[in-house]
């Protein structure tokens, strides 16, 4: 049902095709936002879009690669002259790699901060400069990867810790001009990144049996949690990480 919660803002979110993201589009649609979603690949966007315009909402698609620089700020300001506006701003787009340290290339590595620290990054900038007269929001998505250490997952753990404490620092710049800066912080989420890992009985069991609720995360309860940051319901709400994921990151898990 439509409540309105952000009845006339424009919003953008990044890795919108599938997922968290596209959850988020689609639930800020239903509030009212005019949605601008962004990701490498045109067809899942234009499915996100037509949902969500078949529902009566307002969206649209922009092709760009968030690891681009020039294409990816240019991709911003160029939504934020069509409709006036520039309200919110949803970093959810992330790539990773997997390996052993020992076995991971520079190359590799890198790949990690490409699109989820430096794509955040000029996201953030990009939405601030625009922000700047009327405040604005910024959920940068990040991973529980970012909170406890992943074997095999270094480069991917070491880029989304960065998020956590760089949406810090922005929050405490933004602050003065209104503009709130925080992170949403998910464990194991049912995508498909996370299709690999519940792909059989056996394997989503053992991955529940680590969460305290028993259960994966569905994209409409991140969508609802980074629903809530970017309303007026947070005003008051910034430099936060909240975690979204069942309890996980609040438990030491000692035996299965």
């Amino acid at each position: 049902m439509m409540q309105g919660r952000l009845q006339g803002k424009v919003a953008f979110v990044t890795g919108a095709g599938t997922g968290i993201g596209a959850a988020t589009a689609i639930r800020f649609a239903q509030e009212g936002a005019t949605v601008v979603i962004c990701g490498r690949r045109k067809e899942p966007l234009d499915a996100v879009v037509a949902q969500i315009q078949a529902a009566g909402g307002r969206a649209e698609a922009v092709q760009a690669d968030v690891s681009d620089e020039a294409v990816f700020t240019a991709a911003i300001e160029a939504a934020a002259e069509r409709h006036g506006r520039f309200d919110v701003m949803v970093n959810n787009a992330m790539a990773y790699s997997w390996g052993s340290i020992d076995a991971t290339s520079t190359d590799a590595w890198h790949s990690n901060f490409r699109t989820s620290v430096d794509g955040t990054f000029w996201g953030t900038r990009t939405a601030m400069k625009l922000m700047k007269e009327r405040g604005g929001s910024v959920i940068n998505v990040s991973s529980i990867c970012g909170l406890l250490g992943t074997a095999w997952m270094a480069g991917y753990s070491a880029a989304k810790a960065a998020i956590i404490n760089f949406s810090r620092a922005a929050a405490a710049e933004g602050a003065p001009c209104g503009i709130r800066v925080n992170v949403v912080i998910p464990a194991v989420v049912e995508t498909p990144a996370t299709a690999g890992m519940l792909s059989d009985e056996a394997s989503r069991k053992n991955t529940e049996k680590l969460i305290p609720m028993g259960r994966v995360g569905q994209p409409e309860e991140l969508a609802n949690a980074i629903l809530f940051l970017a309303s007026d319901e947070a005003s008051y709400v910034t430099g936060a990480a909240l975690p979204v994921d069942g309890g996980r990151s609040a438990v030491l898990v000692t035996a299965l």
